[in-house]
């Protein structure tokens, strides 16, 4: 058991700090650019919010296996497959939870306005200075529920790495499959436990979220 709540707390905080790096610019890009595909970009990073796991892990199983011209690509390198894997599970996590690191973001940038940038540009800031010194910091609230958001998700999916991990013994089998795996065994006790210590920390993300908006509206508020 340790070693399953290990892995997906691995798997968990990859995804989240990679996700935040990713997040960033095309969340910056969907906040304040102008293109006319932004519409259909934004559209395309939300996809995961509504389409069932089990079909995109499905078309990753398919993109990520021996047979994939993207793997293809890779066979230089010595991989012949992304499949049953952790690091496929990575890319599969990467995708799924993408659009709950990419909207908060999103939002905090348009909360941030054109005023500071627009001063930070008169004093002779960079637009690369204008955003470290000025937009990353007004964002950091929105930085967190990012984190928070795509930690959750990523320990409570369960479809696509089911789709794409299969639940591998020490490489891919992580809480959401061990559930599975207990409850198919009959074993309900042990299933009851570790449902509770999930259904418990998914009380206390929330919990924490709806804490974290009523001290920014408040700081808001006085300000």
């Amino acid at each position: 058991m340790l070693e399953v709540a290990w892995l997906t707390i691995k798997l968990a905080g990859i995804t989240t700090v990679l996700l935040l790096i990713l997040a960033t610019p095309l969340a910056w890009w969907l906040a304040r650019g102008r293109s006319r595909w932004k519409a259909p970009i934004g559209a395309l990073v939300a996809l995961p919010i509504v389409l069932p796991p089990t079909v995109l892990g499905f078309y990753l199983l398919i993109a990520l296996g021996p047979q994939s011209p993207l793997i293809a690509l890779l066979h230089p390198f010595g991989v012949r497959t992304l499949a049953f894997t952790f690091q496929g599970l990575v890319i599969g996590s990467l995708i799924y939870s993408l659009p709950f690191a990419v909207q908060p973001l999103r939002n905090a940038f348009i909360a941030v306005g054109d005023e500071p940038l627009e001063a930070a540009a008169t004093l002779g800031a960079s637009p690369w200075n204008s955003f470290v010194r000025v937009a990353f910091p007004l964002a950091l609230p929105g930085y967190a529920v990012a984190a928070i958001l795509a930690f959750a998700h990523t320990i409570g999916e369960f479809g696509v790495v089911m789709m794409l991990g299969g639940g591998i013994p020490g490489q891919t089998e992580v809480l959401s499959i061990e559930i599975y795996r207990l409850v198919e065994a009959l074993e309900w006790d042990k299933a009851h436990q570790l449902a509770g210590a999930l259904l418990a920390f998914a009380f206390l993300v929330m919990l924490s979220l709806l804490l974290m908006e009523r001290r920014v509206g408040n700081r808001a508020a006085r300000s």
